[in-house]
């Protein structure tokens, strides 16, 4: 199999700890890509240009981190990060605080000062904030105090190791003591470790 995706891509990020998780980095190939330019020849491989992507060995594609993750934690027959509804539930929340960020996020990146959308910006920045009072409650709970599952990989790729891509005025750790020790302590994790953004 082959895996494609760029290293700052939290979706990317997320499909990446998975492999590791489960024991299966050499049973994958991974190659970086780029995802813009109008001659970009990944978009021969997805011609969606989205990341991450999965080729399996009989050459069909798999788009979305999301089915991505749950066909390699499904691979062998044996799921150890999709086992229950509060586990999909709390991923759930996690992929909406991450789609949210993200989209903020890409206002800075790619947009001027007169460009950017003050009130996609103010929308997503109070929906996040909110999120991160969610979980503030819920991060001692067993599902995300357990052992390893898909809502705590997703959760720990929106807040963990991104700082310095982060908007000034996301201040999630503040007031938020449980969630912030949560993410310090998940960030000490080998596979979350080995996946941390570039800067």
């Amino acid at each position: 199999m082959h895996l494609y995706s760029t290293l700052r891509s939290p979706y990317g990020r997320i499909v990446r700890i998975v492999v590791e998780e489960k024991g299966l980095i050499n049973k994958i190939n991974f190659t970086e890509v780029t995802t813009r330019g109008d001659k970009n020849p990944f978009y021969k491989i997805n011609p969606s240009g989205r990341v991450p992507v999965l080729i399996l060995p009989n050459g069909v594609i798999i788009e979305d981190s999301k089915l991505i993750a749950w066909y390699l934690d499904n691979l062998e027959g044996k799921p150890t990060l999709h086992k229950n509804l509060e586990i999909k539930r709390l991923e759930a929340i996690a992929r909406s605080m991450l789609d949210g960020t993200s989209l903020w996020w890409r206002e800075y990146l790619y947009r001027t000062d007169q460009e950017r959308s003050d009130t996609i910006i103010r929308h997503e920045r109070a929906r996040a904030l909110r999120l991160a009072d969610v979980f503030e409650n819920q991060v001692e709970k067993p599902v995300l105090s357990g052992d390893i599952n898909i809502a705590q990989i997703v959760l720990a790729c929106v807040l963990h190791g991104r700082d310095h891509a982060n908007p000034e005025d996301f201040p999630w750790r503040e007031g938020r003591p449980k969630l912030s020790a949560w993410v310090n302590k998940i960030g000490l994790r080998t596979s979350i470790l080995k996946t941390i953004p570039p800067k």
